[in-house]
């Protein structure tokens, strides 16, 4: 199996335990995360919170994922028919839960507080 492939697979274990503890949901990583639904596209690489999207990244630059999946995980909450999106980064040479931070674009944050104020 590929390097790249693990470390991946193991960020999106990780950050699936993170979040389940931190909501008490069942998130989990998806089976067959990063592949495509029968309708072609890819949508996202966690589940198990209601009407949402969660990609995940951990790259050696978190400057690079921070600008770029935020807009691919709009592209997977489409996909998905979701109602929200959030990439979930991991910052590198940071311990602990610390070193994962939640990347969204504005429209992103405004549709989630949004929703939010409603309740």
């Amino acid at each position: 199996m590929n390097k790249q492939k693990n470390k991946g697979d193991a960020a999106e274990r990780e950050a699936a335990k993170l979040l389940a503890e931190a909501t008490g949901l069942p998130v989990r990583r998806k089976l067959g995360a990063g592949r495509t639904n029968a309708a072609g596209g890819d949508t996202g690489d966690l589940e198990g919170i209601p009407k949402t999207v969660i990609q995940i990244a951990s790259y050696s630059n978190p400057n690079v994922p921070c600008l770029k999946k935020p807009r691919e995980v709009e592209l997977q909450r489409k996909n998905a028919k979701a109602k929200f999106a959030a990439s979930i980064v991991r910052w590198p040479r940071v311990r602990g839960p610390d070193k994962w931070r939640v990347v969204l674009t504005i429209p992103q944050f405004a549709k989630l507080l949004m929703a939010a104020l409603k309740k």
